[in-house]
């Protein structure tokens, strides 16, 4: 076989493998995102491209690193590829849970701690508003400085 012939079937090859994944889905916080352009992967990371990461969590890749709002986080070069991001990587590096159903296609993102921390921190719980037992609306911010026990129930 000559070289140029090896070279083209090598590359044509190559390009079969690179062949786009059926869409998945990617659940974050209260967002559902259908993706059809991704990146294959041997090993079963998700590779998305980063144009659509803030469509999914809200991040953006900058030279400092993967930002939201006023963080950011160094991602080393391993984790993209080309238009790439390796999302699945990323959650790793943030201790972010990841769940994924291969069969289906569906990944499923748990809240990043760094995000979640100055709620921890602050003991000071997001604002709510629910009707009591009479039909009269009440905020939780109505009883700031008081102790409150709030209890929840769904049927499902």
């Amino acid at each position: 076989m000559l070289r140029r012939d090896f070279l083209v079937a090598a590359g044509a090859a190559g390009l079969a493998s690179a062949a786009p994944l059926a869409p998945s889905t990617v659940l974050y916080g209260d967002r559902s995102v259908t993706l059809s352009n991704l990146r294959p992967d041997p090993k079963g990371a998700l590779w998305v491209r980063k144009a659509d990461l803030p469509r999914i969590n809200d991040f953006q890749i900058k030279p400092e690193g993967a930002c939201r709002a006023d963080m950011c986080i160094p991602i080393s070069k391993d984790m993209t590829h080309g238009d790439f991001f390796n999302l699945t990587a990323f959650a790793k590096k943030v201790r972010e849970s990841v769940v994924v159903d291969s069969t289906s296609r569906v990944w499923s993102f748990g809240e990043i701690p760094a995000v979640r921390g100055s709620f921890l921190n602050s003991r000071i719980a997001p604002d709510i508003s629910v009707p009591d037992r009479k039909g009269r609306v009440v905020s939780l911010t109505d009883f700031r400085g008081k102790k409150v026990l709030l209890f929840t129930w769904a049927s499902w």
